[in-house]
């Protein structure tokens, strides 16, 4: 089973992953989380600055992790699509062509969390962008992405509330 948490910087996907790595439920998954700083320290442009090569390994990431069998993630294609949308050093034209190629790959999820920025404060991990108007814009195109692919099939499912809550939800959508 691939299981995919997208959602925009700072809304706990990373907690998520790792407090679903101790429940005895996914003891046989392999988990993937969040690698910015390792990609930053190689040169890799992140957030605003990020370019399309950058973008590119991204998305080898995310394919990489759609080869393996019971993983949980905490970043997904439309992470990608999103980001690459939104980087101020690619031309749009060049983000839509990206948008054709790797939205063929949503599909490959077997279930995706959307996971809401509400009433979750933006965090500074030293990587990412601190900038409310980013986190929106970042939110605003995940959410424009999963409507255009997602929204409304059996496997994607809105998250909000407490880790508890969050987890709650998951098991249920899993587990029914």
């Amino acid at each position: 089973m691939k299981i995919g948490f997208t959602g925009t910087m700072s809304v706990g996907k990373t907690t998520l992953v790792n407090a679903l790595k101790e429940l005895p439920e996914f003891k046989d998954y392999k988990f993937a989380t969040e690698r910015s700083e390792y990609l930053r320290d190689l040169g890799i442009p992140l957030n605003t600055d990020s370019t399309i090569k950058g973008q590119i390994i991204f998305l080898a990431e995310r394919s990489s992790e759609l080869l393996q069998k019971d993983v949980i993630t905490d970043r997904t294609i439309i992470d990608v699509i999103a980001f690459t949308q939104s980087s101020q050093s690619i031309p749009v034209f060049v983000g839509h062509q990206f948008e054709e190629l790797a939205s063929h790959l949503i599909k490959e999820y077997d279930y995706i969390f959307y996971v809401s920025p509400e009433g979750v404060e933006l965090e500074d991990n030293g990587v990412r962008v601190v900038d409310q108007k980013y986190r929106k814009e970042i939110d605003n195109s995940i959410k424009k992405i999963i409507k255009k692919y997602v929204k409304g099939r059996n496997f994607y499912t809105e998250l909000s509330g407490s880790t508890e809550e969050r987890i709650k939800k998951i098991k249920r959508t899993i587990f029914q």
